[in-house]
């Protein structure tokens, strides 16, 4: 199942010429994967308590039709691949209008970080735990690390 959350926009979301500006389809992925966290027990409290953090090396996003100001959206999250020990993830994002038509697609490819050490680290079992419950995309990846055959 594609967990998904719905927002309406806000003018702050939008440029003078009332389009909606590229950072905002952004975070609407970012506060959707924020909140899938949260849904399943793991808040922004939860994470700063297990000293990790998720950052991003790649997040690639495409357009395809126009938001107008004040229409309400949907943002969804879908795992798309990940590493054995999920070390590393991909997420697909949609961003789709009240009327059904997708306006972007966000893709993102990101590890978790030691908050105190500053290295990539492996997540913690109620993470673990939680994507070992998601459903995996029709076209998922198994990420392969640099130090696994």
């Amino acid at each position: 199942m594609i967990f998904k959350v719905q927002f309406t926009t806000t003018w702050s979301d939008f440029d003078p010429n009332a389009h909606m500006r590229h950072t905002a389809y952004n975070n609407y992925a970012a506060e959707v994967r924020s909140r899938f966290f949260a849904h399943h027990g793991f808040s922004l409290s939860e994470f700063a308590n297990q000293n990790i953090g998720p950052i991003l090396f790649e997040e690639n996003t495409r357009f395809f039709r126009e938001i107008l100001v004040g229409q309400d959206i949907t943002a969804t999250l879908e795992l798309i691949g990940a590493s054995n020990k999920f070390e590393r993830f991909k997420f697909n994002h949609q961003i789709i209008k009240s009327d059904g038509v997708v306006a972007a697609e966000i893709k993102i490819y990101g590890a978790w970080i030691d908050l105190t050490k500053r290295k990539l680290t492996v997540p913690p079992q109620e993470m673990i735990a939680i994507f070992n419950g998601m459903e995996k995309s029709k076209n998922f990846e198994l990420i392969k690390l640099k130090n696994e055959k």
